[in-house]
């Protein structure tokens, strides 16, 4: 096979080949948005942040990376100017749809690693619409890769002291890929006023980001977080974390699915097309 493990880079043949050679064949599949991330970073942050953690994970999960979806679930920015959106409904079939296709076509493993929070609401529900239909062998599932990564990182990288959007994380993960999609002059803070005196703050992002334009109503600027400290550097060390985390993820549940599964799936009727 070529040095590639981009679906779309690779001869029929060399995927031929791979789904023969490969112990687990396996998809993983990036799913961004195209959305606005304030006036200093580029609208495709959530679609080139997974693409890039998938294509540097793809050696060590012995996986093959899919195009990305560039569109998502991202309504709740409605209101700014140029967002494109689907509905959750019709991301959960997109899913479903590249899922049900690459398990037919040999592939046993299907991942969609999400970069938008909201993404992932409706690529679980294709993802499980998938499994529905396909042999027990096959595994199809979702997860923003924030889900892999410890409390501690997760801290310095999405939260309510790093902010959620745009933010510092976001900002240094995309100067690592490219700098010259980041503009640090045009940086602009905003740290939206919530109540820290609840069990579980973070809660309430759920709530918040739900409906049509939602994250328009939370921030004039665009963004959750102080991103003028970011650095590439920065970006590098965070995306070593997240992708150790994101790989051991994906190979551990490969290693122990058959351990922690007692009993078959029960009785399914095959999709029909």
């Amino acid at each position: 096979m070529s040095v590639s493990r981009r679906l779309d880079e690779l001869r029929h043949p060399e995927v031929e080949a791979y789904i023969e050679d490969a112990e687990t064949p396996t998809a993983l599949i990036p799913v961004g948005t195209t959305e606005q991330h304030g006036d200093h970073l580029a609208m495709g942050t959530d679609a080139f942040i997974p693409t890039e953690i998938c294509e540097r994970i793809a050696e060590d999960t012995e996986a093959l990376v899919g195009p990305p979806i560039n569109y998502g679930a991202s309504d709740m920015h409605a209101g700014y100017e140029g967002i494109t959106y689907l509905t959750y409904r019709t991301l959960a079939t997109v899913v479903n749809d590249i899922a049900y296709s690459l398990a037919e076509s040999g592939f046993q493993d299907i991942v969609f690693i999400s970069g938008h929070l909201t993404n992932d609401w409706a690529a679980k529900v294709g993802a499980n619409q998938a499994s529905h239909a396909l042999p027990e062998e096959h595994y199809v599932y979702a997860f923003p890769y924030w889900d892999a990564l410890s409390s501690e990182d997760m801290e310095e990288y999405l939260s309510f002291d790093a902010g959620w959007h745009a933010n510092i994380g976001e900002t240094a993960a995309v100067m690592a890929i490219d700098e010259g999609l980041v503009d640090l002059e045009n940086t602009s803070f905003d740290d939206p006023d919530l109540p820290d005196d609840i069990e579980n703050p973070g809660a309430l992002l759920d709530h918040l980001l739900i409906g049509k334009g939602a994250f328009y109503r939370v921030s004039e600027t665009g963004v959750w977080g102080d991103p003028s400290e970011a650095t590439a550097d920065l970006g590098e060390e965070y995306f070593e974390n997240i992708t150790h985390a994101v790989a051991e993820l994906i190979n551990t549940f490969q290693d122990v699915r058959e351990e922690v599964y007692q009993r078959q799936r029960p009785n399914r009727a095959q999709k029909d097309w």
